[in-house]
């Protein structure tokens, strides 16, 4: 029954799946250049589309990233774990942590694109955060770069009469973050609740994330809750999904 699946397998998978058993053998490393489509032409006796699909399936996974005029080399980059429940605790932020930290491992994250302002509140937005389109949202677009590849988009929201003249309304949010800041205003985070969607990226997104042809988003949308249920902040994420792990952990 297998050896028939795979006959019946386009030529393209079986090779993609023998570099793929290759990689996780150890063949080839983080950073090694994978055989190009003359090798794979030659090895496999097939014809050049063949073997650029194969490639093209490994860059879809994310195990593997084209570089314009070198070749596709095996993905250096070792994916984060973003651990969904650890990272909100108020033991992480609460104590000046950034809720990034609890993800990275001591390595290196930069925060960049960052833009503060107050508009006018999405009908979307206006409806989760219980607020009149006609009230202001000061909104915060930030990039994640993560050892200097970008992983994630966040654009959040929250009610600009909340965060009037608070470090929220800066770039630089301070020790804690956003949620520190929000407690000391009294309208500190006790409940959030997250909604996980997947889609294929705009140019846009592609182009910030500089995610390879193919490569899928994952999209994080986050409401932090205070006291008696009130929501204090939207935040929309758009994460990289090869640069990724989630990580769900409760108890039963």
């Amino acid at each position: 029954m297998t050896a028939n699946n795979g006959a019946r397998q386009p030529k393209y998978q079986r090779i993609a799946d023998a570099l793929r058993e290759a990689i996780t053998a150890g063949e080839y490393g983080p950073g090694d250049r994978l055989p190009g489509e003359n090798d794979l032409m030659a090895k496999y006796d097939v014809a050049r589309m063949t073997a650029r699909q194969a490639l093209g399936v490994l860059q879809n996974e994310g195990l593997a990233e084209s570089r314009k005029g070198a070749g596709v080399f095996v993905r250096a980059f070792r994916p984060l774990r973003r651990r969904g429940i650890q990272r909100l605790s108020q033991e992480q932020w609460g104590s000046g942590r950034s809720i990034w930290s609890a993800d990275t491992e001591g390595r290196q994250l930069t925060v960049d694109q960052v833009t503060v302002t107050e508009e006018p509140t999405p009908e979307r937005i206006a409806s989760v955060l219980d607020i009149t389109p006609e009230s202001a949202v000061c909104v915060r677009n930030r990039r994640f770069v993560l050892e200097g590849k970008p992983v994630l988009l966040a654009t959040s929201y929250l009610p600009a009469e909340l965060v009037a003249g608070s470090a929220i309304t800066q770039e630089d949010t301070g020790p804690g973050g956003t949620y520190a800041r929000l407690a000391e205003l009294g309208a500190k985070p006790v409940h959030f609740r997250e909604e996980v969607r997947s889609r294929m990226p705009s140019q846009d997104e592609a182009k910030r994330l500089n995610l390879s042809m193919g490569t899928p988003v994952m999209l994080i949308c986050r409401t932090a809750f205070a006291d008696g249920g009130r929501p204090v902040e939207v935040n929309e994420m758009t994460l990289d999904s090869a640069s990724y792990v989630l990580e769900y952990d409760f108890d039963a």
